[in-house]
């Protein structure tokens, strides 16, 4: 009985094969079909373009960089202050102690050198986006 539902499955894994290949052949061939019945050679006019993704507000690099790193602005400002509160909090919790009083004193640091290095990418994204617009405007 065993070799019965073995030889049964397999004859069904080889029938799937041929099954999977019919329904791929036919997904690609139904597009073409629907084309053909709509009637395109019968002078009806289509057109096609490509949809901006982004919206209307981003049309160039400058202003993808522009948005990009103002969605980071957003995100990492909250961030750093929560990072400034926990240092605070590393301060606190040190005591005293010189070795804890390091750690602290390294995670401000840290932590200044990111809110430097985010308000840094700010002015260069600005400054980037000034110099292609003056750019545009002279050519």
């Amino acid at each position: 009985m065993s070799k019965l539902k073995e030889k049964k499955y397999t004859v069904l894994y080889k029938l799937s094969k041929y099954i999977f290949i019919f329904i791929i052949g036919f997904s690609i061939m139904l597009p073409f079909v629907f084309v053909g019945a709509s009637g395109i050679g019968s002078g009806v006019s289509i057109s096609t373009g490509i949809e901006n993704p982004l919206g209307d507000k981003i049309n160039d690099i400058p202003s993808l960089i522009e948005q990009i790193v103002e969605i980071v602005l957003v995100v990492g400002i909250p961030i750093i202050a929560l990072a400034i509160i926990y240092t605070g909090f590393l301060f606190i919790k040190a005591q005293g102690a010189p070795e804890e009083i390091n750690k602290a004193k390294q995670a401000l640091l840290y932590t200044l050198i990111g809110a430097i290095l985010l308000l840094g990418a700010f002015v260069i994204s600005k400054a980037i986006v000034k110099t292609v617009d003056e750019i545009k405007s002279d050519a």
